[in-house]
């Protein structure tokens, strides 16, 4: 791996695409995402992995892009909230929709992100283990609205 601070060439795979990136390998996942590829979707909040805004999925996993250096994820598959769906069709989305969950928004695509793998994971999920999973920050404080959604999409009503 070349120097830190020096730029390098390295693909991504970004739903389900090959991206040839041109970039210091240390350089965060968030700043490749957003300022090399113009995927604004995914949102800067804190730049220390806390708040959540900056989530994608990483092998179907939910990882904080904001912490990632970009040159370290390989040939794993990265999906963020413009690949989830070209047209708000996923079910998660549509429960967003239907349960008015966004007030700000900006928060919304890290929320939706860790919802949806939630769910692969426990199509049924309980308050407690809502609660447990999502632990983005909402500084609207959207948290009932996002449990609803969650139940709408668990419920087969999204």
């Amino acid at each position: 791996m070349p120097q830190e601070g020096t730029f390098a060439m390295f693909e991504l795979k970004i739903n389900g695409a090959v991206h040839q990136v041109d970039a210091s390998p240390d350089t965060p996942l968030l700043w490749v995402l957003r300022d090399h590829l113009g995927m604004t979707g995914t949102k800067y909040g804190c730049g220390i992995a806390q708040c959540g805004a900056c989530t994608v999925h990483i092998d179907g996993e939910p990882m904080r892009s904001c912490s990632i250096p970009a040159g370290t994820i390989g040939t794993a598959a990265i999906t963020t909230i413009e690949g989830l769906s070209a047209d708000r069709s996923h079910p998660v989305q549509k429960a967003w929709i239907a349960e008015q969950v966004p007030q700000c928004g900006y928060c919304q695509s890290g929320q939706i992100l860790v919802a949806v793998a939630l769910l692969a994971q426990n199509p049924k999920p309980t308050d407690a283990e809502i609660d447990q999973a999502m632990t983005n920050i909402c500084r609207c404080g959207t948290y009932q609205r996002i449990r609803k959604a969650i139940h709408r999409v668990a419920e087969g009503k999204a």
